[in-house]
């Protein structure tokens, strides 16, 4: 595909000054970037604009186009590297996209929000069903009660900063794989803030802030669960230049229980029944977190059967509801028998309770038994 003009691309004429080529990149630039741009082919036009400006704002490279066009530099035309060999503040670009202000124009005195904190808590299972009040103690950082955040002895000794003049900003120019470019940094005298300390603080060394341990109670949530949080608003570090403080984030460690596994908002345990209560039939007692029911076992009940104990599962830690306790029952075979156990084992053997089982005359079928 032939090359446009590189004078028509940039919507200027052969006697336009080097601000003009220079005004009139700058706009198409923000119009065709990439990244901020919902033009149909972007950034091929981008790379058009750009390419059109490297020549023509290089006075060698333009009077050469002026002779030959593209077939100057041995009629390859100027081709530039990928979104490189230009001079700009990308910042400008970015601040048509973000509204005005831009990057350069941002700056380290906003208001800002201070850093959340995370802890572990270790609880019991019990603690976890049925919530409680329990203290932590956490390092925070707390503006400094000497200097009230200023980092200085007094007010007299903060100035503007020398560097940036108070706007907490420095521009920085350097050459990278994609051109020569200058970006927008916080000052590295100041630190953004746009003042100097001559003189600081002996409490807090200048930083503004001290670290102090605090002393906090929580309250532990009905039915919280082993790897959940939750979120105390306000008890994180102290916030910047009035911004709000941080947030506590309490990550929850629920020891192991020995009767109960928890699985969501249900609870499974296992209960030992004997041979003669699997066969007979009766009522077990089970423990429950909320004290102890009886289960009634039907006869014939088989090793491994579920039993369901509708609501006295754990608590959803949002909803409240219950959920449900399964019970599995585990046939125990008896050991160590005595000469009289024994003796009664045989006679029961010799009645031959499993001829009538469906499973027993499968098994025999398949064996041919």
């Amino acid at each position: 595909m032939d090359k446009r003009d590189y004078y028509d691309v940039l919507g200027i004429n052969k006697s336009s000054s080097d601000q003009e080529i220079k005004g009139a990149y700058r706009k198409l630039a923000k119009k065709y970037h990439p990244d901020v741009s919902t033009e149909d082919n972007a950034e091929a036009k981008f790379k058009e604009v750009q390419e059109a400006y490297e020549v023509l704002s290089d006075s060698t490279k333009r009077s050469q186009y002026d002779q030959f066009g593209h077939q100057a530099n041995n009629g390859q035309g100027f081709n530039s590297q990928g979104f490189g060999g230009f001079d700009f503040d990308i910042n400008d670009i970015f601040s048509s996209f973000f509204g005005g202000g831009g990057g350069n124009q941002r700056s380290s005195n906003r208001p800002r929000k201070g850093s959340d904190l995370q802890r572990r808590m270790v609880i019991s299972f019990k603690e976890s069903i049925f919530g409680a009040k329990k203290k932590i103690k956490v390092n925070v950082h707390e503006e400094c009660s000497t200097c009230h955040g200023s980092g200085a002895h007094s007010k007299n000794d903060v100035k503007t900063c020398s560097k940036c003049h108070g706007s907490g900003r420095i521009t920085v120019e350097q050459q990278t794989l994609f051109g020569r470019t200058r970006t927008q940094a916080a000052c590295n005298v100041c630190g953004g803030t746009g003042k100097e300390i001559t003189k600081k603080c002996s409490t807090c060394h200048g930083d503004g802030i001290i670290t102090k341990t605090k002393e906090i109670e929580v309250t532990v949530p009905e039915g919280i669960d082993h790897g959940q949080q939750i979120r105390l608003e306000g008890y994180g570090n102290k916030g910047h230049n009035g911004g709000p403080t941080g947030d506590l984030y309490i990550l929850f460690e629920v020891k192991n229980d020995t009767i109960f596994e928890r699985h969501g908002d249900d609870l499974v345990m296992e209960a030992p029944v004997t041979i003669s209560q699997a066969a007979l039939g009766g009522s077990i007692k089970i423990p429950t977190p909320y004290g102890d029911v009886k289960l009634k076992i039907p006869a014939g009940t088989q090793s491994k059967t579920t039993f369901r104990l509708r609501g006295k599962g754990a608590p959803n830690v949002r909803s409240k509801r219950k959920g449900d306790q399964h019970v599995i029952v585990t046939v125990v075979t008896p050991s160590n028998l005595t000469k009289k156990q024994i003796k009664l084992f045989e006679q029961l053997e010799e009645t031959d309770l499993t001829d009538n089982s469906s499973i027993w005359k499968k098994f025999k079928s398949a064996f041919k038994l």
